[in-house]
């Protein structure tokens, strides 16, 4: 018990790093947020006639994105989701720089009645990796 009350701060570190690392494997799952890899992601649009959203800004889609994306910046998703309406009953894989901000757009998607919202696990940062093209 000494010990505990002598090192309390490291301790508490500790158990907030451990919390941190933990709530970054299985924050999306807990939230209801689905994930797909890059390989997940072409079946989708290949096979299943998927939309790709890309919420990043102009700046960076301009940069480069993945071919017959819709860009809609994540600031901007909740005014212009009518222009996702009727894509409502397909599945839409959500794209960003590193795969923070489209978590962030499956659930306003998914709260808006999209039940196959999925965020792309890495980003486009992931899709480059993968060696997928990108459109400039």
């Amino acid at each position: 018990m000494q010990f505990i009350v002598n090192n309390i701060l490291p301790i508490s570190i500790a158990l907030l790093s451990g919390a941190m690392l933990l709530w970054s494997f299985f924050g999306n799952r807990i939230r209801g947020i689905r994930e797909v890899d890059c390989i997940a992601a072409l079946q989708f649009i290949n096979h299943k006639n998927a939309v790709v959203l890309d919420v990043r800004e102009d700046g960076e889609y301009k940069l480069g994105h993945i071919l017959n994306s819709m860009q809609i910046p994540l600031g901007k998703l909740n005014e212009r989701i009518g222009e996702l309406e009727k894509h409502k009953e397909q599945p839409v894989v959500v794209v960003c720089r590193t795969g923070n901000r489209s978590a962030g757009a499956c659930a306003t998607l998914g709260k808006s009645g999209f039940g196959q919202a999925y965020s792309l696990t890495g980003g486009i940062l992931a899709w480059q990796k993968a060696n997928l093209p990108l459109r400039k």
